[in-house]
């Protein structure tokens, strides 16, 4: 699972507020909205950005099978 990279950020409140706005609209958290903004601004610029592989929550596949029979 590649680490996700952590940094302080300092907005202006009135920005913080106006993308807290944003999220809560959105059902997000300001740190995934901030994330989804900073996308949408780089694909305006033509800036490809790959998508690294998504963490995988949960049970394992299959994991609510094993172990247990019918017998």
């Amino acid at each position: 699972m590649p680490a996700r990279k952590a940094f302080p950020l300092r907005l202006d409140p009135a920005l913080h507020d106006a993308v807290q706005r944003l999220a809560d609209a959105d059902l997000r958290s300001v740190n995934a909205e901030i994330e989804v903004l900073l996308r949408e601004a780089l694909a305006r610029r033509g800036v490809k950005v790959g998508k690294s592989e998504a963490v995988r929550r949960g049970r394992p596949p299959g994991a609510a099978t094993r172990g247990t029979s019918d017998a």
